[in-house]
């Protein structure tokens, strides 16, 4: 009998998750601007990791007479410096998303406010 009970609340918190009926909280503009926050922290590392990293590479030259091993490194490097820029650029777009959804949800708030 508690097999019976155990194996339906188990099969009905699957089909609830599987429906996505759980509720997630709604965002309000503290998280928003922490979360902007965090990624803008996240995006400006990136960005001088990128800088940094941009600087290592134009120092250090490769020296070498085979044409290969010159194209490879090449573009090994340009990979290496875009990764990087992209994941700073990612950031950066998700702090200003952020921060635009915590304005938004303050001015929304502000009009409620106001309507009462």
């Amino acid at each position: 009998m508690e097999n019976a009970k155990s194996s339906s609340n188990s099969t009905k918190s699957e089909s609830t998750l599987a429906a996505g009926t759980e509720s997630t909280p709604s965002p309000t503009p503290l998280r928003c601007f922490t979360g902007a926050f965090g990624a803008a922290t996240l995006s400006l590392l990136a960005y001088r990791l990128t800088l940094s990293v941009a600087t290592t590479f134009a120092n250090k030259p490769v020296v070498s007479d085979n044409p290969t091993v010159v194209n490879v490194s090449a573009a090994v490097r340009t990979l290496v410096i875009g990764i990087v820029a992209l994941g700073a650029g990612v950031f950066g777009v998700a702090a200003l998303g952020l921060g635009a959804l915590g304005i938004q949800l303050l001015v929304k708030r502000m009009g409620e406010r106001r309507t009462q």
